[in-house]
């Protein structure tokens, strides 16, 4: 008498390793894809430190054969760096400040009102995102010619403000929409009035979203160089980090080491910003999506 054996088949492995090597070739395609994109940076990096003569000589080769320190103390006395940093300073966080204020507010607005037209509003406010900034920037110009604010830091921190307006205003509308009505009756019970509501509950339970639309205003502005150029064109002590690049560049010849000196003097302080806030800059999306 013979006996069936109960013992379950070995299971194909065919499946499994095609998804794991579909899953290796996904993450070195990101991997290469990653080294592309942070090649450039690299690539100045390396050039900062490299001499005039080795930054002609090694082309594409991050790397450079002596290390020149200096390059960064030059770059930072010969373009009166210290004073483009300060004027950057205080450009982004005026920034910064001016466009969450405003955002918010707005947003909440958005988030908790209807009226008629609300949505025809919307799509026409949304169009405005993709139109480029030279197009519009003669009004904005003039405008701010005849408020008296031209080469100003004034006139820098309110147009760069408004350029970000409408991206931040759906941010904030799209993360006050998540949060529950009832917190905003019960403080209603309790006598708030719908500006209490706003700045005791609702503002402060957005910080996530405050952190997200406050570095979008930062980078921007940190890395911004058309309207400042435009709005200080004839007062260069005005000008910010990335105009002042252009004290680099000479009649007859550029110093292409200072200029990536000065280009890593420049992100520097904004990727560190950006590692640092960006769990907050995360959940923020998250919450704005959802």
């Amino acid at each position: 008498m013979t006996t069936l054996s109960t013992r379950p088949r070995p299971r194909s492995r065919t499946w499994p390793s095609l998804r794991q090597g579909r899953r290796g070739l996904l993450y070195l395609a990101l991997l290469g894809g990653g080294l592309i994109w942070l090649y450039p940076f690299l690539w100045a990096l390396g050039s900062s430190l490299k001499s005039t003569d080795g930054f002609f000589s090694g082309g594409l080769n991050p790397i450079p054969s002596e290390f020149h320190w200096s390059n960064y103390s030059e770059a930072w006395t010969q373009a009166d760096f210290s004073r483009f940093f300060v004027n950057t300073v205080l450009f982004a966080m005026g920034t910064v400040v001016v466009t969450l204020l405003a955002t918010s507010m707005a947003g909440y607005v958005l988030a908790r009102t209807d009226f008629p037209g609300k949505k025809i509003w919307l799509g026409l406010v949304g169009v405005t995102l993709f139109l480029p900034h030279g197009y519009t920037i003669i009004p904005v110009f003039d405008l701010i010619q005849r408020l008296h604010l031209l080469n100003t830091l004034w006139s820098v921190i309110i147009v760069q403000s408004a350029g970000g307006m409408v991206f931040g205003t759906f941010l904030f509308m799209g993360y006050f929409t998540t949060i529950d009505r009832g917190l905003e009756d019960a403080a209603r019970v309790d006598g708030a009035s719908f500006h209490q509501i706003f700045w005791r509950i609702m503002l402060p339970l957005s910080g996530p979203m405050l952190a997200t639309v406050g570095l979008f205003a930062c980078i921007t502005a940190w890395n911004s160089f058309f309207i400042p150029l435009v709005f200080t064109l004839s007062r260069p002590e005005l000008h910010t980090l990335s105009v002042g690049m252009f004290n680099f560049i000479g009649q007859n010849s550029t110093a292409w080491t200072l200029v990536c000196a000065g280009s890593v003097i420049t992100l520097l302080p904004i990727v560190l910003i950006f590692v640092a806030l960006q769990r907050f800059f995360i959940n923020g999306l998250a919450g704005a999506v959802k």
